[in-house]
C-alpha cells in the first residue's frame, strides 16, 4: 500500500512546508499552516502544455480582439455589479454568511437562464429534492432546470455536455480524487478551482461558484482561490434584515467599485432601484448630527446619509467608533475641526454610522462627515434638502473631487433644493444652477459658519 505523508500548506498563498511553521515563510501571515494528507507517490496532474504545444509569442498588434457577449441574469441589479450582464466563460465567485441568500439568488438566475439555455446546478451541500423545493417555494419556471448531487468535482465533466451556466455550491464540499485530504482543505479549494477555470477557458462554460466565509468574513480556502477567479462578489447583511447589498470586489470585465442593492421577500431575492428609504432616513432634518453626501460607487451615483453623535466621555480617553467609513479618516476629520474650525471634540465620544451599511472609501465624503460632527456638537439639525460633498485636507482647504457633475445630477433628480461643494468644481456644475442652489466652499469653517450662522 502506498505510504501517506502530511505536508502543511498556507491558507493565504498556498506555500508548502514538511513542518509546521508559525509564520509562512512566504508571505509572513501568522497561523496559516495547515495540515493536509497527500501521496507520495500519486500527485496532481500538471496543468501546463507540453512543450510541443505551448503556444508562441504573439505581438500585441497582431492579436485578434474577442467581444465579450453578455448574458442577461434576468436580475437588474446583479447585472450592474457584473459590469453589464454575463460573460461567457468566466468565473464568479459568490461569497457571503451561511443563511444571507446566496443559493436563493443564484437559483433565481439559473432558472432564467435555463428558459433559453442548458443550466447545470452541482449540488454538493443539498439534496435535489431541497433544490426543487426551493424553486417551488420561490415560483420558478424552470422546467428544463438540470440539477446533481454529487461532491467528487471528477464526476462533473460527464455532466457538462452542452452546458452553457454551471453552479457549484459549494466549492468547499466538493473534492477531487488527485488529492487525499478532506473536502474543504486548502489543497482540495485550490485543485477544485483550478480544474474549474480549465474546463470554463476551454469550453467556454460559465461557472458561478459559492463560497463560504470565515468569522472575520473572508473567503474560506486559500488566497489563490480569489485570484484564479474572474468576479468575486461578497452578499453582505443581517438575517434579520430584508436588505441585502452585493459588492464586487474583483471583477476583470467591470468596475471594482459596484454595489448592487437587494431586498429579501416571500418569493425570493429582487432588485431595489429607488435607495431613498434605505440609505436616507424619515428623521433627516429634524434631529442634528445627520449630513447627506452623493456618493460615487462604480458607474452609480446614490445620496447616502451620514449620521453622527457627540457626547461628553466618561473616561480619559475619548472613543472613535466609525462605521462605515475609514477610523484613521475620523481621527484626521476630527483633528482639523478641533484645530482649523474650534470644533471642540477632544473630551467627547464620537460615532459616525453610514445609512444601509454603504461602506465609503472616497475622499468626496469628508466634508459630509465634517458637517455631520459639526451638527452633532451644535445640536443643531441641517436642512433635509441640503446634500455635501468634496475632500478635506489638512489644512482645513476643501478640495476638488471627480464626478461632480454627475453628483449634482443625482441631487437635481433625488429633489435636493441645496448642495455644498469645493469652489474649484463650480466650472462643471455651472449649468445647474437654474435647478439647485449651488454654495461653493473653500474651506471647512466658511462651511460650518454658512450651515450654522445663528450659533456660536
Amino acid at each position: 500500500m502506498p505510504k501517506n505523508s502530511t505536508i502543511f500548506v498556507c491558507a493565504e498563498c498556498g506555500a508548502t512546508s514538511p513542518r509546521w511553521l508559525g509564520r509562512c515563510p512566504s508571505c509572513g501571515k501568522f497561523n496559516t499552516m495547515a495540515e493536509e494528507a497527500v501521496k507520495q507517490e500519486k500527485s496532481a496532474p500538471s496543468s501546463r502544455p507540453s512543450v510541443y504545444s505551448a503556444p508562441r509569442a504573439t505581438k500585441l498588434k497582431d492579436v485578434r480582439f474577442e467581444r465579450y457577449d453578455r448574458t442577461p441574469s434576468g436580475i437588474s441589479e446583479f447585472d450592474t455589479v457584473l459590469g453589464g450582464g454575463i460573460v461567457a466563460g468566466s468565473l464568479v465567485l459568490l461569497g457571503g454568511d451561511p443563511g444571507i441568500g446566496k443559493s436563493t439568488l443564484l437559483t433565481q438566475i439559473a432558472a432564467h437562464l435555463s428558459l433559453n439555455n442548458r443550466v447545470l446546478y452541482f449540488s454538493a451541500e443539498e439534496s435535489c429534492s431541497q433544490v426543487k423545493m426551493r424553486a417551488e417555494r420561490l415560483k420558478l419556471e424552470c422546467e428544463d432546470f438540470m440539477i446533481v448531487n454529487d461532491t467528487c468535482i471528477d464526476n462533473l465533466e460527464n455532466e457538462l455536455d452542452g452546458v452553457k451556466f454551471c453552479i457549484i455550491d459549494s466549492i468547499q464540499a466538493v473534492y477531487t480524487d488527485d488529492l487525499t485530504s478532506s473536502a474543504g482543505s486548502v489543497g482540495q479549494v485550490r485543485e477544485c478551482a483550478t480544474k474549474l477555470m480549465r474546463i470554463a477557458k476551454s469550453r467556454g462554460i460559465t461557472f458561478f461558484i459559492v463560497g463560504h466565509v470565515t468569522k472575520e468574513g473572508a473567503l474560506a480556502g486559500p488566497k489563490v482561490l480569489e485570484h484564479i477567479m474572474d468576479t468575486v462578489l461578497y452578499f453582505e447583511g443581517e438575517n434579520q434584515e430584508n436588505y441585502r447589498i452585493l459588492r464586487a470586489v474583483k471583477n476583470r470585465f467591470g468596475n471594482v467599485s459596484e454595489v448592487g442593492v437587494f431586498e429579501m421577500t416571500g418569493e425570493g431575492i429582487i432588485a431595489v432601484t429607488d435607495y431613498s428609504g434605505i440609505f436616507l432616513s424619515e428623521s433627516r432634518g429634524q434631529e442634528a448630527g445627520c449630513a447627506v453626501t452623493p456618493a460615487q460607487t462604480g458607474n452609480r451615483c446614490m445620496n447616502v446619509e451620514v449620521q453622527a453623535l457627540v457626547s461628553k466621555s466618561s473616561f480619559g480617553q475619548p472613543r472613535r467608533m466609525p462605521l462605515g467609513i475609514d477610523y484613521n479618516k475620523l481621527v484626521l476629520l476630527i483633528a482639523v475641526l478641533e484645530k482649523r474650525c474650534s470644533v471642540p471634540l477632544w473630551s467627547s465620544d464620537v460615532y459616525i454610522n453610514v445609512m444601509g451599511g454603504i461602506k465609503l472609501n472616497e475622499p468626496a465624503c469628508d466634508l459630509a462627515v465634517c458637517a455631520a460632527l459639526a451638527s452633532a456638537q451644535c445640536d443643531v439639525p441641517i436642512d433635509k434638502y441640503t446634500a455635501v460633498f468634496g475632500e478635506v485636507g489638512l489644512t482645513g482647504e476643501v478640495r476638488a473631487v471627480s464626478y461632480a457633475e454627475k453628483r449634482v445630477q443625482e441631487c437635481v433628480k433625488m429633489g435636493f433644493k441645496r448642495v455644498i461643494l469645493p469652489a474649484k468644481n463650480m466650472k462643471s456644475v455651472a449649468k445647474y444652477a437654474d435647478k439647485i442652489s449651488i454654495v461653493p466652499v473653500l474651506y471647512v469653517n466658511s462651511m460650518i459658519k454658512m450651515l450654522f450662522k445663528n450659533e456660536n
